[in-house]
């Protein structure tokens, strides 16, 4: 399924984020280009929430074979020692489990957390991006942008994605 659909007939095509928030089961989101998923290096986009901590819980088959895992939180300056706090508890559920894993705290940037996100994950020859998905009011995308539409639209790598 293209991932641009803009200005198509509402009733002749899916919206992959509506769906994967409407399905109720981890969703993964291949991008056309890509014949075949690896998941050696697998990032985990990490925000403390249910979604993110369904999303881990899916996708611990990749998780546990891949040959690294990285956990990266992106917030605020003044959250960054809990965000720390947060990925050694992630990190130490996902080791109990025998993922090799390492975490990354980062502070939000100009550029959208989603863009910076994806370009962490290519620095990182990442395979897989796991995460949340998300959902807010159409108003509140345009509005602020969103963490699920940014990467479904920009990812150039396969997402897994849980609501």
């Amino acid at each position: 399924m293209k991932r641009d659909q803009d200005g198509m007939d509402p009733y002749h095509h899916v919206d992959p984020a509506e769906a994967m928030l409407r399905m109720g089961r981890p969703t993964l989101f291949v991008p056309e280009y890509v014949s075949e998923l690896r998941a050696d290096r697998v990032v985990v986009g990490w925000k403390d929430t249910r979604e993110a901590r369904i999303a881990v819980r899916d996708a611990l088959p990749f998780l546990t074979e891949a040959a690294e895992v990285m956990i990266i939180e992106i917030c605020t300056s003044d959250e960054q020692d809990a965000a720390h706090r947060r990925l050694r508890d992630v990190a130490k559920y996902l080791q109990a489990h025998g993922a090799k894993c390492r975490t990354e705290v980062r502070v939000q940037m100009a550029e959208t957390d989603a863009h910076q996100l994806i370009r962490l994950a290519s620095d990182g020859g990442a395979d897989l991006i796991v995460t949340g998905g998300y959902g807010h009011s159409r108003l509140g995308e345009w509005m602020f942008g969103g963490m699920t539409r940014g990467l479904l639209n920009e990812a150039p790598f396969c997402l897994l994605m849980s609501h």
